[in-house]
């Protein structure tokens, strides 16, 4: 039960969408395929993952480092009943400074979720109920509140325009919308978000998000516009590691913010917690597990915040995807996110699967459960041909 290659193939992600940071016009993702030595129906076992959204692809590290260290690695062992990641984990750091995470965490990740995928299908058992039993004692929770994150800015998009798109939403079963703060001037957002609050009802059903693309002279009037707002959360108002700009915009707007989803090892997320004013109960974790070395380096995260008064509920991890969602459903994370109109084949869940008011459950799938995503797969497919 071991690996016989590992593939990896760079792809866009065809979207003209723009947020208050950036826009994801030449955004790239890396498909990885990792083939096994046990054969199914005549056919190799493969585990695939992809390098989650909003971060390029990372062949280039894979290849020259990564997936040789696995390769070479004697120990490495898929079997369900002896599998390690953190062996995986340790035969890909091979020869790494400590430090500057990013540049090979997102790689790494990818890859570890791949061989993840692997062994469930080895075992015939969902990822996320191996993630249960290895790290919760088996409490999977495999029902997950699911919001739904959209409200994008787009060349003449109108409010009217995006009444319908929360609209759509509502109609699809989701109950708690996420839009774009930051990317318009403050008065222009504010009139978006109080249409969205009129047409919801109840301001606690949205949140909003500003992708750390608001400039730290103007955190404070966003601060005390949208505090009297009554939001469920307030998204990314600083710099990931702007830790200090962090904590003084929660200081000035004393309701719950999100962040985390670009901090990319367990010290920075630690650093978070530690001096970035986040308070257990309140605030909101959004690790990306894929993009942060991967599902065991997520256990040990999860540890630390536990340790520090934080619960797996208030952990939502990034990424509106089937790997997020295993990885909701095994932690038990309080919720995941959902992207349907933005990435296309890269975001939302299996095919079959519906939103019932706000939930959705995941399946008993082999894997992470890539297959039950026809176009997907297809790709996936393609790069292990």
């Amino acid at each position: 039960m071991r690996v016989v290659e590992i593939r990896e193939k760079a792809v866009k992600l065809k979207s003209r969408l723009r947020n208050a940071a950036f826009s994801f016009d030449e955004m790239t993702t890396s498909l990885v395929a990792v083939v096994t030595d046990v054969v199914r129906n005549g056919r190799p076992v493969i585990g695939y993952a992809f390098n989650s959204t909003g971060r390029y692809a990372c062949g280039a590290q894979m290849r020259d480092r990564f997936i040789t260290r696995l390769m070479r690695e004697e120990a490495l062992t898929l079997d369900p009943a002896a599998f390690d990641p953190d062996v995986w984990l340790k035969a890909m750091m091979f020869g790494e400074k400590p430090g500057g995470d990013m540049e090979r965490s997102v790689a790494i990740g990818t890859l570890e979720h791949a061989l993840w995928d692997a062994v469930g299908k080895i075992a015939d058992r969902p990822v996320w109920d191996l993630i249960a039993q290895r790290y919760r004692g088996g409490r999977a929770h495999p029902r997950v509140f699911c919001y739904v994150g959209g409200g994008w800015y787009a060349p003449g998009k109108t409010i009217a325009d995006l009444l319908d798109e929360v609209r759509r939403y509502l109609d699809m079963g989701y109950t708690l919308i996420k839009v774009k703060v930051g990317g318009a001037p403050l008065a222009e957002d504010l009139a978006r978000l109080e249409a969205v609050i009129a047409l919801l009802g109840d301001p606690s059903k949205l949140a909003v998000d500003a992708n750390c693309g608001i400039p730290p002279a103007l955190r404070p009037d966003y601060a005390a516009a949208l505090r009297p707002l009554g939001l469920r959360w307030f998204e990314e108002p600083a710099h990931p590691n702007d830790y200090q700009g962090n904590a003084d915009f929660i200081a000035d707007y004393g309701n719950a913010v999100a962040t985390g989803e670009n901090l990319f090892s367990l010290e920075d997320v630690r650093n978070l917690v530690r001096h970035g004013g986040m308070r257990p109960g309140v605030d909101i974790i959004q690790t990306d597990v894929p993009q942060s070395y991967g599902i065991g380096t997520a256990a040990r995260v999860l540890e630390m915040l536990e340790a520090h008064g934080w619960s797996a509920a208030s952990v939502l991890p990034h990424g509106g995807n089937q790997m997020s969602l295993n990885q909701s459903a095994g932690f038990g994370y309080g919720m995941c996110e959902s992207y349907p109109d933005a990435f296309g084949v890269f975001s939302g869940y299996a095919d079959d699967l519906e939103v019932e008011n706000g939930f959705i459950t995941a399946g008993d799938w082999p894997g992470l459960g890539f297959e039950r995503q026809a176009e997907l797969i297809a790709m996936f497919r393609d790069v292990a041909a």
